[in-house]
């Protein structure tokens, strides 16, 4: 095998072929979870599986490109350069790669997803070199508690702050991030996004960003062992490659002497990846750029409406933002105390898959979210508002 299993991915499709790509049942809400593996993702991970199988020397060569192929549509999508960009196998490694690696202050929110404060006071406590800012956000439910916006920035930033960390999308309320109005704000600082929960599905200023940190397993429905971290030539002067292994340096084989770290992103790998795991994220995102991220989202946000317009006619409290451009493909509802185990149990009596935390509920719509999945949701909401 020489080509890919979706060599024909690069051809423009229709947001319908898009869609037709979603092989999961009806009822399926729960995207910022797990997103199920694409048929277009299953389909090249079974290829080079049977490749890897076959023993034959020039099908086990032709997936050696796998890296570069990754890298090119990674590119395509954030407009990073291919030697700003390493293979990652989750957000969060690309998280610790960084973190590790800086110096000074970072100032985020301490409700972010818990594997980045985690991975700051890991960095403070174990390399010394690295100190939290915790930014301090509005709790008030009724206005979303939390959000990362430029004007709360503006307000906490201090001169030895170094570097801005935020989700571009926020797993608690849905809420997206304005990355370019956060750049205005913070002037030289670094800006690092994790940007698992929105990539693919909503168009964002990735080049306002320093560090671009995405994961594969969920709205990009390649699998876990999925990810990348793209770092533009800024941070690559400012980050400090601790963990640089093998595979993390521009020496080639065999080495004479311990080679420094490459000046390019490889320098944030530690050994070989696998690469039937980059060819199955670099099919799913070919088909994100085949049929173009502004269509994905547009879907996405017709469902969004239909999702909201449910959730208002059974007068359940929204804990997302209304406005489209604050938000993609989440959509958080926040019961009354006492009713979240009755709503939470209904969807489930219904096959609604959602994500249900202490006191709200999480529906992640996709392109592929369909009228029978919804027809579904709106039995659950009607046989919670009838008991």
């Amino acid at each position: 095998m020489t080509a890919s299993a979706s060599a024909s991915a690069s051809a423009p499709i229709s947001i319908e072929t898009f869609a037709s790509h979603f092989p999961e049942e009806p009822g399926y809400l729960d995207y910022g979870k797990v997103g199920p593996m694409s048929t277009v993702a299953a389909a090249e991970s079974a290829a080079w599986n049977e490749a890897l199988s076959s023993g034959d020397v020039d099908r086990l060569a032709a997936i050696d490109g796998q890296t570069n192929r990754l890298h090119a549509v990674v590119g395509s999508l954030t407009g990073f350069a291919p030697h700003q960009i390493s293979t990652q196998p989750n957000t969060s490694q690309g998280i610790m790669q960084t973190l590790f690696g800086l110096g000074g202050t970072i100032l985020l929110s301490p409700r972010e997803f818990p594997s980045n404060p985690l991975a700051v006071e890991r960095a403070a406590a174990h390399i010394g070199r690295l100190t939290p800012a915790w930014l301090q956000t509005d709790d008030d439910a009724e206005s979303n508690a939390g959000h990362v916006t430029p004007e709360r920035v503006r307000e906490q930033l201090t001169d030895d702050v170094t570097a801005v960390l935020v989700s571009l999308v926020d797993y608690r309320t849905g809420y997206l991030a304005d990355l370019a109005g956060l750049r205005d704000v913070i002037g030289d600082r670094l800006l690092i996004v994790d940007a698992i929960q929105g990539f693919g599905v909503t168009e964002a200023a990735y080049q306002a960003a320093d560090v671009v940190a995405v994961g594969g397993q969920k709205w990009m429905r390649s699998g876990w062992g999925t990810g990348f971290l793209a770092t533009s030539d800024r941070a690559l002067e400012r980050l400090t490659p601790v963990f640089s292994g093998i595979t993390g340096t521009d020496e080639p084989w065999p080495y004479t002497t311990t080679p420094a770290p490459s000046a390019s992103a490889r320098a944030f790998s530690v050994t070989r990846v696998d690469p039937i795991a980059e060819a199955r994220f670099a099919a799913a995102l070919e088909d994100v750029a085949a049929v173009g991220v502004a269509a994905v989202q547009g879907a996405i946000a017709d469902r969004v409406n239909q999702v909201i317009d449910l959730v208002d006619e059974f007068g359940i409290a929204l804990a997302s933002p209304r406005e489209e451009h604050e938000r993609a493909g989440i959509v958080v509802v926040r019961p009354e105390p006492e009713q979240v185990s009755a709503l939470s149990t209904s969807l489930a009596n219904h096959g609604v898959s959602v994500t249900t935390r202490t006191d709200t509920v999480r529906f992640s719509v996709h392109a592929g979210t369909t009228d029978a999945t919804l027809e579904l949701l709106q039995g659950a909401l009607t046989s919670f508002a009838s008991s």
